[in-house]
């Protein structure tokens, strides 16, 4: 089911083609993950897919993409707090995708007690990523619309 945005996140965002894409921010794109194996899950992708690591960028812009994927946080902390919201992690590896991009993870107090305490990577990649838990608009279309609109709200406040 690869399709030509799938290969090209970033500039499919910059041309309005990533149907994932939930808000332009400074220094990318907030977008809805794939899976919701837990609910939420979101990045922030750079708005330039020649930078890989976050030192490949300037303090100014490394301390804008920070501040981003901080507000993609709150954003879906916002959101997802009618759920048994037990906190929010935030990562950035790039061991997989040769471009700036964090990941931001709502966990649960519903999940099970071997994966509450550590990464989300201790869940088998067959069960993050079964089709079951794949973004669609009919499962998880309101909890993005409740993500998107408090990320444009707390981007308001926070680019003035």
């Amino acid at each position: 089911m690869a399709t030509g945005w799938h290969q090209d996140r970033i500039g499919s965002a910059h041309r309005g083609e990533n149907p994932l894409v939930m808000a332009r921010m400074r220094s990318g794109f907030a977008v809805i993950g794939d899976t919701q194996h837990l609910p939420g899950y979101s990045l922030l992708l750079t708005d330039d897919p020649s930078v890989d690591h976050l030192s490949d960028l300037d303090w100014e812009r490394r301390t804008e993409f920070l501040f981003d994927l901080s507000l993609l946080g709150e954003a879906v902390e916002c959101a997802c707090r009618t759920d048994a919201l037990r906190r929010i992690n935030y990562e950035v590896l790039g061991n997989s995708v040769a471009f700036l991009h964090g990941h931001v993870h709502a966990r649960y107090e519903w999940e099970p007690s071997d994966k509450i305490t550590g990464p989300v990577w201790r869940y088998p990649k067959d069960v993050r990523n079964d089709p079951e838990h794949a973004y669609s608009d009919e499962k998880h279309g309101e909890l993005r619309a409740a993500i998107t609109a408090e990320i444009c709200r707390l981007i308001e406040r926070a680019y003035e």
